[in-house]
């Protein structure tokens, strides 16, 4: 796998720490658990987008771009690593948020990764939930183009070939820390939105002959809508970088049971589990991504899907800055004491 051939702009801090979380796997039984810490990017708090924009940044200075364009929902993790990718790389960026979820407050609406999206110099549109974001996002782009700029725009995510091209390079990485600690994963467990993610995983696995199976945590969208989409795009990223192995249909399971009613929607579930490995791993998730697939993965643990004595390896995809626009979500006591503590 020539990863070499691409173009690429170095964000990353890489490889980042595989660690064990030992608390967490004593109190649920079951297998080991550990985790791979890719909220450990580096990229303005981190979080696996960043091992995407790599390669899309790279792609967009190799056409001579002057702005990167892309969208999300509010508090979008993409986004906010968009905008500092873009800053690093000299770039204008302008961004499309929807407002997926309404009447969420002040807190979700201008806090954590919104407020940062500025502070990093995005220029902001907002737009209704339900808008044709691709329609919405070549309409951005022909307005600048009027003003004579040069753009360049990322999907939802950054998951298309080339930014899935960053996981399949994580793969690898998975792969020698495995080696390194004499370990084989029974599975890998993330949380899976736009596909990117999971499909460079798949695509990187087969590149290798590494048959770890990915099992993707959706948080929002129907398994076999999602199933399909990471199929669709494994294949176009193996078909990138020259595999001609072919993807394993197995390799691509989605479980749709933990996102609750919508996307972004706290689920009772999201936070026991981001309390649970908060108290118990002193590691943060998000509520949106990590905190969903961290659900899920204890619900499997509690379920007997692996035994005793197997690894199970969690892929933390970041998104720490969103928890400040949920606060209201946990601000139950917070562990407080009761008592008077003025002094």
């Amino acid at each position: 796998m020539d990863l070499a051939r691409f173009p690429r702009f170095r964000l990353c801090h890489a490889p980042t720490p595989l660690e064990p979380m030992d608390r967490l796997s004593a109190l649920l039984g079951g297998p080991r658990l550990w985790v791979k810490r890719d909220d450990c990017t580096g990229l303005a708090t981190g979080g696996n987008k960043t091992r995407k924009l790599e390669f899309l940044i790279g792609a967009a200075l190799a056409e001579g771009a002057d702005t990167v364009l892309t969208v999300g929902a509010t508090q979008s993790n993409h986004v906010r690593q968009t905008a500092a990718a873009a800053a690093k790389a000299g770039l204008a960026c302008e961004v499309l948020l929807e407002r997926r979820i309404t009447d969420a407050g002040v807190e979700y609406d201008r806090s954590g990764n919104v407020l940062l999206d500025g502070l990093l110099g995005a220029r902001i549109h907002y737009v209704p939930k339900g808008t044709d974001m691709d329609a919405a996002l070549e309409t951005l782009a022909e307005e600048i183009r009027i003003r004579s700029g040069r753009p360049y725009a990322f999907p939802a995510g950054g998951s298309n070939p080339v930014g899935a091209l960053g996981y399949a390079w994580v793969a690898g990485e998975i792969e020698a820390q495995a080696n390194d600690r004499d370990l084989r994963f029974a599975a890998l467990v993330h949380a899976t939105g736009s596909a990117g993610t999971q499909a460079g995983l798949v695509a990187g696995f087969a590149a290798n002959s590494n048959a770890t199976p990915v099992l993707g945590i959706s948080v929002g969208k129907p398994r076999e809508t999602l199933e399909q989409t990471v199929r669709d795009l494994a294949a176009e990223t193996a078909e990138l970088l020259g595999i001609t192995s072919g993807v394993e249909a197995g390799a691509t399971a989605v479980d749709d049971g933990y996102f609750g009613t919508a996307y972004g929607v706290p689920t009772p579930g999201m936070i026991e589990a981001v309390e649970l490995t908060a108290r118990h791993e002193g590691l943060l998730l998000d509520p949106v991504y990590s905190g969903k697939a961290m659900a899920g993965l204890i619900d499997h643990v509690r379920n007997g899907t692996w035994q005793a004595g197997e690894d199970v390896l969690f892929l933390h995809t970041g998104g720490i800055a969103g928890l400040f626009g949920y606060r209201s979500t946990f601000d139950r006591d917070n562990g407080a004491d009761s008592a008077d503590d003025t002094d």
